[in-house]
């Protein structure tokens, strides 16, 4: 219903949108993956693995298979595009003991999509430390080719970066009902992604936390749908 609505209001939608950050040209998939073509690299952000059992060590349960659904999502992305290389964006683990808490046929799942790859964790604020017993490599951030990868974006203009942390949210209104779902955020330099992990929430794009980040004038956000993307201008966004 609503992407029918979506698209009557004309916005430009795809089921992979590309576009050009620090000269190259990129795909944003409607998983919240960034895939880059030409290196053969998927980057993902906060997968934050075994968060539902950090929750529930605190009392709150949850259904315990956001795992299950977090990894069957990465690997349906990985199948589509069979990367190389994986850049996972911190995060990635919802606490220091989460990789070690994680059942076995989810440890063994994480094992086969890393198999035949190059993997390379970024630190977090959720995960600092290298994840007990996973395989690849394990950097506070990477740069290469014009890109720095990192957890948590820096403050200011920022060319090439491709950051997480932020778990930007959309929300728009149609026909006097709003929709708010996650998105990637842009100005045009930099690229904020979306949380990957299914219990992740979001923060509007909005929000004034963005402030130091993107400026509104050049904001653009392209808004997560089942199977494709929706590019929105600061215009077609609304606060919470």
């Amino acid at each position: 219903m609503y992407s029918n609505a979506l698209k009557r209001v004309d916005w430009r939608d795809s089921e992979s949108a590309p576009v050009v950050l620090a000269d190259t040209e990129v795909l944003l998939h409607p998983s919240g993956a960034l895939v880059w073509p030409d290196q053969k690299t998927i980057v993902v952000a906060d997968l934050h693995l075994e968060k539902g059992s950090s929750l529930a060590s605190h009392g709150m349960m949850l259904p315990p298979y956001d795992t299950a659904a977090t990894l069957a999502a990465l690997g349906d992305v990985i199948r589509q595009f069979d990367p190389r290389y994986i850049v996972a964006l911190g995060d990635s683990f919802h606490d220091s003991d989460a990789a070690s808490r994680m059942p076995s046929a989810y440890r063994g799942e994480l094992r086969r999509l890393q198999r035949n790859r190059e993997w390379i964790w970024i630190a977090g604020n959720h995960d600092p430390l290298p994840p007990e017993g996973c395989e690849g490599h394990y950097m506070n951030e990477f740069a290469v080719d014009g890109f720095v990868f990192r957890h948590e974006p820096v403050f200011g203009r920022a060319p090439g970066e491709v950051a997480g942390h932020m778990h930007p949210a959309a929300r728009v209104c149609i026909r006097g009902r709003s929709l708010r779902r996650r998105c990637f955020a842009t100005d045009g330099e930099r690229m904020i992604l979306p949380a990957f992990g299914v219990f992740a929430g979001g923060l509007n794009v909005l929000d004034r936390a963005w402030a130091s980040l993107i400026q509104p004038e050049r904001l653009q956000a392209y808004m997560l749908g089942s199977d494709r993307l929706y590019r929105l201008t600061a215009e077609q966004l609304r606060d919470d």
